[in-house]
Order: C-alpha cells, then sequence, then structure tokens
C-alpha cells in the first residue's frame, strides 16, 4: 500500500492506556478521542461550532443513512461531506454493515453482500465491499471503515464464525478496492475484527485482519447484547494483539465507566449515539452517575445541575430550570442536555489524556470510578435499542 494518508503518532502510555494524536487531511485529533455522532451530516440538534466548541476534534457520519438521504451523488456535487455539512475537521464514515445487520427481516445477507429495504421508503437496495467502498470514497471522510458483517456477539458460534469468515474475505476485496482507486491518497482505510465473545474467534480475527496492512484497526460486534464483563475481556484481548503504532477503535461504546476501562485496556477512539439519545430523554451524565432530570428533587434546585461542569447549560442555568423544559416540552430542553452530555465525556477525554501524559492513569481511573453509578442496564444496548437511536427515534 502507499504511503497512509493519516498518522499516527504516540506520545504517551501509562500501562495499556495510550495517549496519542492522529493527523489527517482535515486536521489533527487528540486521543483517546470520542466522536460524536452525527449520523446524517448532523449532531442532532447541534450546531457544529457549537460541537467544536465542547472539544469535539473528530466526528462520526454514516454511510448507509447518506447513501439513502441526500444519496453520495449529491453529497460528491457538494464538494465532499466535510463542505456539504460545514465541518473542517476531521470525519469518520462507518460503512453500513451494522445498519443492514440491525434491519432483520428487512436485509438478507450472502457471500456476495447484504440485500435490504430502505427503512425510509421500502425501496431495495445491495451492498457489496466494493460498492461500500465506493459510496465512502463519494462521501470524502478522511477514515472509512470496511464493510463487515456484524451479528449478536453472544449467539450460536457456528453463526458468528461464518460472519466472522465473510467479514475476512470481505476486508480483503475492501482493501484490494481501495488502493487500486485514487482516493487511498486522501482517505484512510480501517479494518474490523469480528468474532463475537468467543476468544479463539477473536484470536483468530485478529491475526486475519492486522496481516493487511490498514491504516488502523477497529473492534467490531460488540455493545450488542453481551455483558460489559464479557466486553472488556474481549476488547483487552483483541487490543493485546493489535500493532502499537496504528490507532486502535472500538465501535459504539459510549458510556462514561466503558470509555474508561476501555482506555484502560488500550483502545485511542471511540463513538456512541448514547451521550445525545440519552441527553433528548432527559438522562444526564454527572460525576456520581446518570440523573433523570424530570425527577421531582430538582424541581425546586436552582443550581447548576452539576457545579463541576463548564458547559453553557450549567454556567447559564439551574437543574429546576432544565426540569421545567422537559417538563413543558420545549426543544431547548433536549438542546441543552445534548451540550451538557457531549461536554461531560469530551473534558473526560481530556481529562484521560492528561492523566495518561502525567503518569497517573490508573489514579484518575480509580478517583473518576470510586463514585460513579453507572445505569443497572444488566446487558448492553440491545439490537432494537441501538437501531432506534441510529435512526433518531
Amino acid at each position: 500500500m502507499t504511503a497512509s494518508p493519516i498518522s499516527f503518532k504516540l506520545l504517551a502510555t501509562d500501562g495499556t492506556a495510550r495517549r496519542g494524536q492522529i493527523t489527517t487531511p482535515h486536521g489533527s485529533a487528540q486521543t483517546p478521542m470520542f466522536m460524536p455522532v452525527a449520523t446524517q451530516a448532523t449532531v442532532k440538534g447541534l450546531t457544529f461550532d457549537e460541537v467544536r466548541s465542547l472539544g469535539a476534534e473528530t466526528v462520526l457520519s454514516n454511510a448507509y443513512h447518506l447513501y439513502l438521504r441526500p444519496g453520495v451523488q449529491r453529497v460528491r456535487d457538494a464538494g465532499g461531506l466535510h463542505q456539504f455539512m460545514g465541518w473542517q475537521g476531521p470525519i469518520l464514515t462507518d460503512s453500513g454493515g451494522y445498519q443492514a445487520f440491525s434491519m432483520g427481516s428487512l436485509r438478507r445477507v450472502d457471500d456476495a453482500g447484504i440485500a435490504f429495504q430502505s427503512h425510509i421508503d421500502g425501496s431495495r437496495h445491495f451492498f457489496t465491499p466494493e460498492s461500500a467502498i465506493a459510496h465512502q470514497h463519494g462521501i470524502g471522510a478522511d477514515i472509512i471503515m470496511c464493510f463487515d458483517q456484524c451479528v449478536f456477539s453472544a449467539g450460536d458460534p457456528a453463526s458468528v464464525r461464518e460472519a466472522m469468515e465473510r467479514t475476512h474475505r470481505w476486508a480483503g476485496e475492501c482493501y484490494e478496492f481501495h488502493v487500486a482507486q485514487p482516493n487511498a491518497q486522501r482517505q484512510a482505510l480501517f479494518g474490523i475484527v469480528q468474532g463475537g465473545t468467543v476468544p479463539d474467534l477473536r484470536a483468530e480475527s485478529t491475526e486475519f485482519i492486522t496481516q493487511i496492512p490498514f491504516d488502523g484497526y477497529a473492534i467490531g460486534g460488540l455493545a450488542v447484547g453481551e455483558t460489559k464483563a464479557e466486553m472488556h475481556a474481549v476488547t483487552q484481548q483483541v487490543c493485546a494483539g493489535l500493532p502499537t503504532h496504528k490507532p486502535r477503535y472500538l465501535m459504539g461504546v459510549g458510556s462514561p465507566e466503558d470509555l474508561v476501562n476501555s482506555v484502560a485496556l488500550g483502545v485511542d477512539m471511540f463513538d456512541c449515539v448514547l451521550p445525545t439519545r440519552v441527553a433528548r430523554n432527559g438522562a444526564l451524565f454527572t460525576p456520581t452517575g446518570r440523573v433523570n432530570i424530570a425527577n421531582r428533587r430538582y424541581a425546586e434546585d436552582d443550581n447548576p445541575l452539576d457545579d463541576t461542569c463548564d458547559c453553557y447549560a450549567c454556567t447559564n442555568y439551574s437543574a429546576s430550570y432544565l426540569r421545567h423544559l422537559f417538563k413543558a416540552k420545549e426543544m431547548l430542553g433536549p438542546r441543552l442536555a445534548s451540550i451538557h452530555n457531549l461536554r461531560f465525556i469530551l473534558k473526560l477525554m481530556a481529562d484521560m489524556q492528561t492523566a495518561i501524559a502525567g503518569g497517573r492513569f490508573e489514579q484518575f481511573r480509580a478517583e473518576f470510578l470510586a463514585p460513579y453509578q453507572p445505569t443497572d442496564e444488566g446487558k448492553r444496548q440491545t439490537q432494537k435499542h441501538r437501531w432506534v437511536a441510529e435512526r433518531g427515534i
């Protein structure tokens, strides 16, 4: 492969936690980093000036959604995704493999690709490894993802193996198609490790995918039904087998405690709809855990929701006012909650960067997690929850 269009510089380590910098054609980003999700070329309810002011350096958009609406050609004609949506920093696009997985009876998978019906109008479409890469070439993100087959990580082992082996074949096809195009000079391609929660399969997939000289490597097929303990075990195993000189991306994970624990295992990059999705439903992150702003306890609370937070919501409004907005169903409520949750997550990432650079990450991790009470969800987000979130419902 020709010289990579991105570079990754490892700046510091503390145990297995890593501090680094990714440089792309549209600027640099510090790691570990969280990418707010702009699924349909927007972070719901926020301007990109607001998103950047919260500390975001990179955002994620989804090729499946942009392919369906407004269409790849429309984005290309507008000058590419950066120009189309007014974000001049780095962008990563997912290929659409997860969305196809989420569609259940609306999709059919074989070795050639995935046939599916649009969730918008029922029209029929077919994605192959080559077309998934071609769509992302047209969209123009800095980092693009291989087309993979995602299945429930705790599913039938035979099905998990079949999907993993298909993902491996598709990875080779994606790579060969990508490097033969001029876009390989300006867009980085990441491979995806699959294999469910089966250690032998994850080891096999890690070995196979890392033999292909991708620009970075992702851990896929998590946050789809397995327990957090299983997710952490898989993340630890895969990170141990990934190259140290390339970025590592854990796909679809975004709760505060999972971010901290996954950084400890060696992950550099994250994305998730969770912070903004739960914000739109009145769930807000605080240093002691997630709270429901609709609770009666906030009705007469004239203090900021979080007096340690420097976001616009916490520095200008009281908890009782935020509660009032949600009770009155005012659109400002979800906007302010989204601003707060994204700022909480992005500041958490910056604090972890500082802690790693200072050689005190484990101390930071212990201090953060000690008072933090995560929501008792039992298992990770299910297929239905994540698909509803991606569709913006």
